[in-house]
């Protein structure tokens, strides 16, 4: 079972990534939540509990989608893990359950109060996995069903702020409502990135959003999420003091951003340059926030 795990890892949740991409949102997350206050830099229990707890969250909403798919997965791509038979939703219950007892395990060694916003933050999830009870009505309205996701983005980043605040008996910084946002609109640029796909990549049962939207609507509304992560991003960190700091290392990627945009319509087979970007854009967003001011200040 453990060897299937790992293939199914692989193919479905590349833990090497998403345990640097859930390390450098915990590090941001408690790191700019104490820049706000000017208190010193969060210890590395914190950093460490946040990331962890992080990329947990991170698993089970992968598990959860192939519960939430496994339909759509069986009649239109066969070929993915679960449908095959390389794991059974039976196996990943048993793995949704040790996530769950982790992230238990990882808030009562931090702070058991931690485990009231886990319980909001779980609660927030079923309803997405039970996908608000309307699936149908969702499916249909693929604005609304990104609308009804997108803010669990911003709630995981919102917890793991609460690592660094809530041990130290300090309130909640309001400019945290800026890094949620930031994260909110990244989870919006993330989702819309990785479903723009060549036209030789589109698949029947599939609804990308270049399939839904069409190419040119799908790129406009990715290049208008990216906007707003910079911009969020960038009054979260004139909060912390950081905006300098943060223009200098996001500009690049704008710039990027914009000439993959404007490349995709002439050019529709780079389409999975919105998805890298996308990824490239969301390690830089985080860093910007927390680690690199205070790797500057040391």
């Amino acid at each position: 079972m453990l060897k299937r795990l790992w293939i199914y890892q692989r193919e479905r949740f590349p833990l090497a990534t998403m345990s640097a991409l859930a390390l450098l949102l915990g590090a941001a997350a408690t790191m700019f939540s104490a820049l706000l206050r000017g208190a010193a830099a969060p210890s590395a229990l914190a950093v460490v509990a946040a990331a962890g707890s992080a990329l947990l969250v991170f698993a089970q909403m992968r598990i959860f989608d192939e519960f939430k798919d496994f339909e759509d997965d069986a009649r239109f791509r066969p070929y993915r893990a679960v449908p095959r038979g390389l794991v059974t939703l039976g196996e990943l219950r048993w793995v949704l359950a040790v996530a769950a007892a982790g992230q238990i395990a990882i808030a009562l060694a931090v702070d058991a109060r931690l485990l009231w916003l886990l319980a909001a933050l779980w609660g927030y999830h079923l309803l997405m996995a039970a996908e608000f009870f309307a699936r149908a009505w969702l499916r249909s309205r693929h604005f609304a069903y990104l609308a009804s996701h997108v803010p669990f983005g911003a709630l995981i980043a919102l917890y793991a702020t609460a690592f660094e605040w809530l041990p130290r008996a300090a309130e909640p910084h309001p400019a945290l409502l800026l890094l949620g946002a930031a994260a909110l609109f990244d989870t919006v640029m993330l989702e819309i990135g990785r479903k723009i796909r060549a036209p030789r990549d589109e698949e029947v049962g599939v609804a990308t959003y270049s399939a839904v939207w069409g190419r040119r609507r799908a790129a406009a509304a990715w290049m208008a999420a990216f906007v707003l992560v910079i911009l969020s991003g960038g009054l979260a960190a004139r909060a912390a003091g950081q905006a300098t700091v943060f223009a200098l290392l996001m500009a690049p990627l704008l710039a990027a951003a914009m000439v993959c945009s404007l490349r995709s319509l002439r050019r529709p087979g780079i389409a999975k340059a919105f998805d890298v970007t996308s990824i490239l854009a969301t390690f830089m967003l985080y860093a910007a926030l927390g680690p690199i001011p205070y790797l500057l200040a040391s």
